[in-house]
């Protein structure tokens, strides 16, 4: 039964909420839809305090507009479920957020008549974080594949490096406040009510296990004040966002091993996910590497690393990796940035291809640098050459210079302009023309062609010939194309691999 409720927001904008149609409950909120559905108010429990109040209508009010109210804000908008307005009545206070979009709720559930009931809810990021809920429980279509989840997390370290430049740590920032949509590459960053702003509004929360910091963890029971207490802030944050990356694309936990530090299981846990928390996969110390033999077949063979270890994810991600969980995991100071790891997501995107098994769960694999490359979750090696392009940017005095970024073509694999030139990343701030394709990759009687689309300085360097947008020109071992003349303009060197 509808019972419409009309409030009016602290900036008097007016709001009709349905006060018989809840969309659900948190730990701090009860959540009711909005008339219309197109928005919710959450209404706290407990009164926020005079600090908290403060943080709302700065995160209402400035914050908000730095990140949506200017160029390019139109972005963001999907990416975070951001508060718009505060609301009180009767004593008690609200805020409104969007709804999450359609793609942020399981449209076919769980597999046997969707017996887990997930059908409608939302797509907490905990169900795609697991090779059991991944094999044994989604419907194959709400799971995607290996490639859409390296989009997902490319829109998550963006979102929360968004944050970071805006000066705000999320805090809390784990697979329970992060949406995802595998199938569509989508993301949504939530619960941003509680955004920190290191120095002025401390966090509400320590974090949700499994993401809390070592030096967080090590701390807790520390009373607040304790100028050795370790609260969360930007530096955290990082340490959660590699934990989600890591989750997303191995479907294990990179601390959580066989090493046992207290029979206190509560203590077992503070010290291995705080004082002495150590990666599973750390090069010199094997001590907490998993036990595939304790698990449930439904976790392989994820669960184990000489099987599928991280290097699978290809170099650029396990240097960040490296930097995450064995430089940066007691030295918070060296942790990678957001954007380390934003930039080894996208040139990882560069390395992967398409796995020639139908049958593959994951239908894509990144390149090892090898020979002979096969799939590493299959085993289904790749038939025929394979062009591996090599990229080097001009430097100025007509050098060109290697960049540590290679490309690897498949059929219909498109050239971006951010390919084409050292000085373009695929980032929030590309414009619409820098989005488009100026080239593509077909592979046409048994022959690898590139077609140049709208590039007006393409040329093989080694016969001086210039191919014109609408032409196309047959990729050769140790060939050498020039994609642009200007400054920080690109040449690619050709390797065939397979052959």
């Amino acid at each position: 039964m509808m019972s419409i409720v009309k409030l009016k927001a602290t900036d008097g904008t007016e709001f009709e909420f349905d006060s018989a149609n809840p969309a659900g409950s948190g730990g701090m909120k009860d959540v009711y839809f909005s008339k219309d559905k197109k928005q919710v108010v959450g209404w706290y429990r407990k009164k926020p305090d005079y600090n908290a109040m403060e943080r709302l209508r700065n995160i209402v009010g400035v914050y908000r507009e730095r990140i949506f109210q200017q160029e390019g804000g139109a972005y963001w908008e999907p990416l975070f479920c951001w508060p718009t307005h505060i609301i009180e009545d009767q004593g008690h206070i609200g805020i409104v957020m969007p709804t999450y979009k359609s793609h942020f709720f399981f449209q076919y559930g769980s597999k046997n008549d969707d017996f887990l009931s997930i059908k409608g809810k939302e797509k907490e990021g905990k169900w795609f974080a697991s090779a059991n809920h991944q094999q044994k429980h989604l419907d194959p279509r709400e799971r995607g594949n290996w490639l859409s989840y390296f989009t997902t997390c490319i829109k998550i370290a963006r979102s929360v490096g968004r944050l970071h430049m805006a000066g705000l740590a999320h805090s809390d920032l784990s697979y329970k406040n992060v949406l995802v949509d595998p199938a569509g590459g989508n993301a949504c960053i939530i619960d941003i009510d509680t955004l920190v702003v290191p120095g002025r509004y401390p966090p509400d929360v320590v974090g949700t296990p499994d993401f809390i910091a070592p030096e967080v963890m090590a701390t807790l029971k520390l009373p607040v004040g304790d100028p050795k207490k370790h609260l969360p802030r930007i530096e955290t944050d990082r340490h959660a966002l590699a934990v989600l990356v890591y989750m997303y694309l191995l479907y294990r936990h990179p601390l959580r091993g066989r090493k046992i530090h207290d029979a206190d299981p509560q203590k077992d846990e503070e010290l291995g996910m705080g004082e002495r928390a150590l990666f599973i996969e750390h090069p010199s110390d094997s001590s907490n590497r998993s036990d595939p033999t304790s698990v449930k077949p439904g976790f392989l063979p994820f669960a184990d690393t000489t099987k599928i270890p991280y290097t699978v994810c290809g170099p650029y991600l396990k240097e960040v990796f490296d930097k995450a969980f064995i430089t940066g995991l007691h030295a918070p100071d060296h942790r990678p940035t957001v954007q380390d790891m934003e930039t080894a997501l996208v040139k990882t995107v560069d390395l992967a291809q398409p796995c020639a098994n139908p049958n593959c769960d994951q239908k894509w694999f990144v390149f090892d640098n090898s020979t002979k490359p096969r799939c590493p979750f299959c085993g289904t090696a790749f038939v025929g050459p394979l062009p591996v392009l090599n990229l080097y940017s001009s430097r100025g005095g007509g050098k060109f210079l290697p960049d540590n970024h290679r490309l690897m073509v498949y059929s219909n694999q498109y050239l971006y302009p951010w390919h084409v030139s050292r000085l373009v990343f695929p980032s929030a701030r590309l414009t619409e023309a820098q989005r488009k394709p100026v080239g593509y990759f077909v592979f046409h009687g048994g022959k690898w062609l590139l077609v140049n689309q709208s590039l007006p300085g393409l040329k093989d360097v080694g016969t001086g010939e210039a191919i014109l947008p609408g032409n196309r020109v047959e990729l050769k071992n140790d060939q050498k194309l020039l994609l642009s003349p200007e400054e920080g303009g690109r040449l690619i060197h050709i390797q065939m691999a397979n052959v």
